[in-house]
């Protein structure tokens, strides 16, 4: 991918995603959509207190969206956060194996949900949004499987510690809803988004 210039002007009908997941790259290009920028936003990321997994996913993709729209106001910003919940436990994005396993360890054999907020920022700054919610269901693993798993690296920087699109898909015994918004970006909702705002879907 090339690296867009930031310094360069973005006209009001341009697309920029607020996010360096490749995974929502590639999943808006399945969907025909190539935003003309790519913006990572830098924010905290740290849940609130008694902030529900639905509340946090929904405040940072709306931070996310607002703080690169700040700098660039005359385009429509897009932007989401990923949460995988289990009740009202937000689980981290694993940064070591070990967190990982300890994921696993926690959705082992259990019912979980994957949450994602979409927030577009329109050209002038109305902000539209939508939550995905994904209901996932784990087989049982044994621990050679969580250590295999945790030793492959592919959960690193993930939320909840797996990727449904890679080896994990294996552990997945029920899946109720968008499998894309598991992926990292639910494409009903963002084409939804992206259209009310303005912008010309492919």
């Amino acid at each position: 991918m090339t690296s867009p210039r930031a310094a360069s002007p973005i006209a009001s009908s341009k697309l920029i995603l607020a996010s360096e997941s490749p995974r929502r790259l590639a999943l808006l290009a399945q969907a025909g959509i190539a935003p003309d920028a790519v913006m990572p936003a830098e924010i905290d990321e740290t849940p609130l207190k008694d902030e529900s997994p639905r509340a946090h996913a929904l405040r940072l993709a709306v931070e996310k969206a607002s703080a690169v729209h700040r700098s660039h106001p005359e385009a429509i910003v897009l932007a989401a956060d990923t949460v995988v919940a289990c009740g009202r436990r937000i689980l981290p994005k694993a940064s070591t194996s070990d967190e990982v396993r300890a994921c696993l360890a926690l959705l082992n054999g259990r019912r979980h949900q994957v949450i994602t907020a979409v927030a577009a920022l329109c050209a002038g700054g109305r902000a539209r949004t939508r939550v995905a919610v994904t209901r996932v269901s784990f087989a049982r693993l044994s621990r050679t499987d969580i250590q295999s798993y945790a030793e492959c690296g592919e959960g690193i920087g993930k939320a909840g510690g797996y990727a449904i699109q890679g080896r994990a898909e294996t552990f997945v015994r029920q899946l109720n809803g968008s499998y894309s918004n598991v992926v990292g970006l639910p494409l009903f909702e963002t084409i939804a988004l992206l259209g009310g705002c303005g912008y010309r879907i492919p």
